[in-house]
C-alpha cells in the first residue's frame, strides 16, 4: 500500500476510463499486446482504444501512435496498459506521467520474480509512481476487468460475466481458471484484478476500493501473502462490517525460513499468523479455490440467515443423514419444527415420509410435493435456512423440481442451498439453476460449508471490536535489559530476565541465581524448602531435554545431589553450553501449567500463543494464536478456544483455575511485544495458574533479542 489512502477517484478512472492506451500493442497473433487489444475492442463500444507502437500507424483498424506522448490530449487517456520488455517499462511510466496518465497496468514480466536485475527495475518503477502520483497494478500480471464499464484490459481468454463478486488474485493462472469456470457455471463478477507482484497497489488498496464500489457485494481473493499485515487487519475489519471477504491463502504448509528456538516459534510456522489475522479481522478463510468460489456464489445469490438453525428437505434418507452429520460437524443446528409445521407436512406427504428434520419427501416425490414441503419448512420461525437435496430416481422430474426451487428462492428471505446430487440425470436441473443465478453444489458437504459461511458472516457483520487499550507499566527495566543485551550481543535472555515480567505486572516465582553449589544451598535455605533447581544458560532452550531441571528438593543433601547430577547431565548433552549457574525457585503446587509465548511474524508483527504448558506442549499442539495488540475479547478467545480449556475451567468437581489472571497476563505480554520490537520471541513456560481468585505465577521465561 503506497499511500495511506489511495484516491478512489483515481481508481474509479482506472476501471472506468474514457480512453485506454496499449503500450506495446501488436498486430501479430499470439502476442500478448495483440490479445489485450482484441479484448479491449471486444468488451466495449464506449471506450476509446489507442494502440501505441513505434513501427505501425494502424493496428486492427485503430490509429496507432509511436508514443503515449504523441496521443492528442483531448483523447483523455485514463489508463495505460503496458506490454513491452521489462527494461523499457520505467521509461514508459515516465512518459505516461508526462502525458498526464495517472493509472497504469503493467502486464510485462521480468521484474523481481526474475532475479536481482528485475528487482532493481521494479524498484525503479515504484519510485517513478511515487514521484508522479501514478497508481500501478502489477507488474507481471494478467490485467484488470470491469464488467460495468465494459473494460477488459487483460489477456485472459474469457471476458467475465456481469455480477456482484469482485475478485483479486496474485496468480494470473488462478484468474484464467476462475474466469473459465465462471463462464461454464454462469457466475458473474463486478471487478477482476490480477495483482501480479503488487509493487504498488496491493490487496489493502483493492479491499478498500471494492468496499466503496456500489457494484460489488462480495469480495474474493487468492493471496500468497500480504505486504502490510497490520494495515490489512485494519482495512479488513472495516470492510467485513459491510461486505463478506473470502480468501484462499496458499502456502499453508511452508515453514518460516528464520530459525526459531522456542515452542512458540516451532508451533507458529508460517500460517498461524494468517489464521489469527483473518479471524481477528472478520475474513472468511477458504481451504481451496473451490471452497472460495462456492462461498462467494452463496453470498452472491442468497440473503443472510438470522441464525444457525438449518432444515433439510430430501428425497433420499441416506443423503439427508449425511447432510445432517455434516451440519453438526460444521457447527450448524438441525432444528426442531413447530407443531403446526409438522401437521402441515403430514397433510401433504405420504405416511412413510419423514416429517421431522431432515424432511424426507420420499423417492417418488413430484415437483409440486417438493415445492409444498419446502414452502412449509421455510415458513417455520425456527428455521433460518434450508438445504434441498435431490437424488435422481427414475420418476424424479429434476428439471421441474429445479424450476420450483427457482421460484421459491426468488421470493425467500432465507437462504435455500441446493444439492442436485448425481451426474447426467441432474444436468437439466443444474442448467435451470445456473441460468437463474442459483448455485448447485455437487455435494451436500459443499452446500453445508457454504451455509456455514453465510451463518458465520451474519455473526461477523454484527461483531464489535473492542480496543486493546494501553496499560500503565514500567518500561525502564525492560528497556535497560534489552539495551544491555544489544550492547553485549547477547541474543538470548533466560531466567535472569524475570524482572522484565515483574516490571509489566506479571507475578513471578520467588527465585534467585546461584553461581556455585554453596550459594545454591544458602539460597535454598533462605527461600525455604521445597525448592526447584534450573540450569541457567543462554544456549539451552528446553531444560528438561538435557536434565536441566530438578523438582521438589526438600533439604541441603537434595540440593547438593541435584546440583552435581545436573552439571554432569548438562555437560554430557551440551558440552559446549555456557553455564551461568542455577536458579533456585520456591516449589509451588496446586496449579495448572500453561504457556504464553510470542513469535514476531514478518508480515503481521507479534504473534501471541497460548496453550497448556509444561513439557508436552509441542506434542499436544493444543494452542491458540492472536496478532498483537489484542483486546480483552481476543485474550478470552485465546483461552477458551483450546480443546483442553475444560481442564482449566474445572472438570469433574475440580475448582476452576484463575482464568482472569491468564487474560490479564496475555494483555500485558501483548503490550510488552508492541513496546519492544527488539524482542523477536519469548515464552513463559510454565505460567502456573492457581485456583480462581488466587492468580498466576511465571515459573520460567526465555527471550530472544534482535541485537542488530
Amino acid at each position: 500500500m503506497r499511500r495511506e489512502n489511495p484516491g478512489n477517484n483515481m481508481l474509479d478512472r482506472m476501471f472506468d476510463p474514457k480512453a485506454v492506451a496499449v503500450i506495446g500493442a501488436s498486430r501479430n497473433e499470439g502476442k500478448v499486446g495483440r490479445a489485450v487489444l482484441e479484448n479491449l475492442i471486444a468488451a466495449s463500444d464506449n471506450i476509446d482504444i489507442i494502440p501505441i507502437n513505434p513501427k505501425d500507424k494502424e493496428i486492427l483498424g485503430l490509429r496507432a501512435y509511436p508514443s503515449i506522448l504523441d496521443v492528442p490530449k483531448e483523447r483523455n487517456v485514463g489508463l495505460a496498459v503496458i506490454v513491452i520488455p521489462a527494461k523499457l517499462v520505467p521509461e514508459a511510466i515516465e512518459q505516461c506521467a508526462l502525458a498526464g496518465v495517472k493509472n497504469v497496468v503493467v502486464i510485462s514480466a521480468g521484474f523481481k520474480e526474475a532475479g536481482i536485475e528485475g528487482a532493481h527495475l521494479e524498484r525503479e518503477c515504484v519510485a517513478l509512481c511515487e514521484k508522479y502520483g501514478i497508481d500501478m497494478v502489477g507488474p507481471n500480471c494478467l490485467g484488470i476487468i470491469d464488467t460495468t464499464s465494459g473494460l477488459n484490459a487483460s489477456f485472459a481468454a474469457n471476458m467475465a460475466l456481469r455480477g456482484n463478486i469482485a475478485m483479486m488474485s496474485q496468480s494470473g493462472a488462478i484468474c484464467t481458471v476462475t474466469l473459465d469456470w465462471a463462464e461454464k457455471n454462469s457466475v458473474g463478477f463486478s471487478k477482476f484484478v490480477s495483482l501480479g507482484n503488487k509493487a504498488d497497489l496491493d490487496e489493502n488498496d483493492f479491499l478498500d476500493f471494492f468496499y466503496k464500489d456500489d457494484d460489488t457485494a462480495v469480495i474474493a481473493a487468492y493471496l500468497e501473502g500480504v505486504k502490510e499485515g497490520p494495515e490489512f487487519i485494519r482495512v479488513a475489519r472495516q470492510v467485513t462490517r459491510a461486505k463478506p471477504v473470502i480468501v484462499v491463502k496458499s502456502g499453508r504448509t511452508s515453514v518460516g525460513s528464520r530459525a526459531v528456538s522456542s515452542h512458540t516459534g516451532t508451533l507458529a510456522g508460517a500460517d498461524a499468523a494468517y489464521d489469527a489475522a483473518f479471524r481477528q479481522s472478520g475474513v472468511l478463510r477458504a481451504d481451496s479455490l473451490t471452497e472460495m468460489l462456492d462461498k462467494s456464489r452463496a453470498f452472491s445469490a442468497y440473503p443472510l440467515p438470522s441464525g444457525r438453525n438449518i432444515a433439510i428437505v430430501t428425497n433420499a434418507g441416506g443423503l439427508g443423514i449425511l447432510t445432517a452429520d455434516a451440519c453438526a460437524n460444521a457447527g450448524l443446528t438441525i432444528t426442531s419444527f413447530e407443531e403446526a409445521t409438522i401437521a402441515e407436512l403430514r397433510d401433504i406427504l405420504p405416511p412413510a415420509a419423514g416429517l421431522y428434520d431432515p424432511v424426507d419427501v420420499l423417492g417418488d416425490a413430484s415437483a409440486d410435493v417438493y415445492a409444498h414441503a419446502l414452502k412449509i419448512v421455510l415458513a417455520d420461525k425456527n428455521v433460518n435456512g434450508v438445504i434441498v437435496l435431490v437424488s435422481p430416481q427414475a420418476m424424479t422430474a429434476v428439471g421441474e423440481i429445479a424450476e420450483k426451487i427457482v421460484d421459491i428462492v426468488r421470493n425467500s428471505e432465507k437462504p435455500v442451498l441446493c444439492n442436485l446430487a448425481g451426474g447426467t440425470r441432474v444436468q437439466e436441473g443444474e442448467d435451470v439453476l445456473h441460468k437463474n443465478g442459483i448455485p448447485n453444489y455437487p455435494s451436500s458437504e459443499r452446500a453445508v460449508a457454504s451455509m456455514y459461511a453465510l451463518c458465520e458472516y451474519h455473526s461477523i457483520r454484527n461483531r464489535k471490536y473492542s480496543s486493546p487499550g494501553v496499560l500503565n507499566v514500567d518500561k525502564s527495566i525492560a528497556n535497560a535489559a534489552i539495551k544491555e543485551a544489544c550492547a553485549t550481543k547477547t541474543r538470548t535472555l533466560g531466567l535472569e530476565s524475570m524482572d522484565i515480567l515483574s516490571s509489566y505486572g506479571i507475578p513471578v516465582v520467588d527465585s534467585r541465581i546461584a553461581k556455585d553449589l554453596p550459594e545454591a544451598v544458602r539460597i535454598s535455605e533462605e527461600i525455604g524448602y521445597p525448592v526447584v533447581m534450573k540450569i541457567v544458560s543462554p544456549d539451552i532452550s528446553h531444560k528438561t531435554d538435557v536434565g536441566g531441571i530438578r523438582l521438589n528438593l526438600k533439604h541441603a543433601d537434595d540440593v547438593e545431589r541435584a546440583y552435581n547430577t545436573m552439571m554432569s547431565d548438562v555437560s554430557h548433552y551440551m558440552h559446549n553450553a555456557q553455564i551461568s549457574g542455577v536458579q533456585i525457585q520456591k516449589m509451588l503446587g496446586g496449579g495448572k501449567e500453561v504457556i504464553i509465548g510470542m513469535n514476531r511474524d514478518p508480515q503481521f508483527g507479534p504473534l501471541l500463543m497460548f496453550g497448556l504448558g509444561g513439557t508436552y506442549v509441542e506434542f499436544l499442539r493444543d494452542v491458540s494464536f492472536a496478532v498483537a495488540p489484542i483486546s480483552i475479547d481476543d485474550a478470552k478467545h485465546m483461552v477458551t478456544s483450546i480443546k483442553t480449556y475444560p481442564l482449566i475451567a474445572g472438570v469433574r468437581g475440580e475448582q476452576p483455575s484463575d482464568i482472569g489472571s491468564i487474560i490479564d497476563a496475555l494483555m500485558k505480554v501483548s503490550q510488552l511485544s508492541m513496546d519492544f520490537p527488539e524482542i523477536m520471541e519469548f515464552e513463559i513456560n510454565p505460567l502456573m495458574v492457581m485456583q480462581e481468585g488466587k492468580g498466576c505465577v511465571a515459573m520460567d521465561v526465555r527471550f530472544t533479542i534482535d541485537t542488530k
